[in-house]
């Protein structure tokens, strides 16, 4: 318990934080089930003609490898969202007295802990979904050739692919500074 300020913390906003961290993780790791389940090797599934911009074995390999890490840490994620609601639970429904202002119920949660959860929380959702993005750069090098081949298609899958990647990491990580806020009451 969080003794030092004994101020009302929202936890309802919390709980549906971490909602929506899973429920988030859990479509992408349905992405990440459905890649493994492609057979990368399968030549018919290339659209290059030139056997030098071919994709190899090590860029199969790394597809799935980047699936592989993309799972663990969307997994990772959830594990420490669920563990962290299932605290805000257990506090709010603890034998001690809490109050309620409307409908938002107050308990008294450690604040240091519960940000540095949120924040692993998040770097387990952005490591994820940059591993993901690494793969489907693998998947655009094997259905229209390597990058080194320098295939304008190639570069055009995997340049908007990657300034989305980054416009949507950086959502994650103001998402999560204004939850912080909006639970300060700022």
């Amino acid at each position: 318990m969080d003794t030092a300020c004994p101020s009302r913390f929202g936890t309802t906003i919390h709980v549906t934080a971490l909602d929506g961290i899973v429920n988030v993780n859990s479509l992408f790791t349905l992405a990440v089930f459905v890649g493994l389940a492609w057979k990368p090797t399968d030549p018919a599934n290339s659209l290059v003609d030139d056997p030098n911009c071919q994709a190899g074995s090590s860029i199969a390999e790394d597809l799935i490898a980047f699936h592989v890490y993309s799972f663990s840490c969307f997994l990772f994620s959830s594990l420490i969202a669920l563990g962290l609601k299932q605290a805000i639970r257990i506090a709010r429904n603890s034998t001690e007295a809490h109050r309620t202002l409307f409908t938002l119920d107050m308990c008294h949660i450690n604040r240091t802990a519960l940000r540095f959860g949120y924040l692993v929380s998040a770097a387990g959702s952005v490591c994820g979904c940059g591993f993901l993005m690494m793969a489907l750069v693998n998947v655009v090098q094997i259905k229209l050739g390597t990058l080194a081949c320098g295939s304008s298609h190639t570069y055009g899958a995997v340049i908007p692919l990657h300034i989305k990647k980054e416009a949507a990491a950086g959502t994650i990580v103001t998402g999560f500074g204004q939850v912080e806020c909006v639970a300060k009451g700022y």
